[in-house]
């Protein structure tokens, strides 16, 4: 199977809930789709969506939650169909 790395599209702060008191958009394991969100990246109070950008199983996040991203840095890999 093909593997898919998700980028950061700009750089700022990476989190993988819409809110602290929400769950995660998406586990390590679970099956996604192209355009599912997987998290927000944040820069100076504005939030963009990541898209998950290939359908398959996310595998792992190579990004911590509040973490810092630069653009084009890894988010996750997702195994394609």
């Amino acid at each position: 199977m093909a593997e898919h790395q998700v980028q950061s599209p700009l750089p700022g702060i990476f989190y993988r809930r819409p809110a602290p008191d929400q769950p995660a958009f998406v586990e390590e394991g679970d099956a996604v789709t192209a355009d599912q969100t997987i998290g927000l990246v944040e820069v100076m109070k504005q939030f963009s969506e990541v898209k998950a950008g290939a359908s398959g199983t996310l595998v792992s996040f190579t990004a911590e939650n509040e973490g810092l991203l630069g653009p084009g840095d890894v988010i996750a890999t997702i195994e394609t169909d």
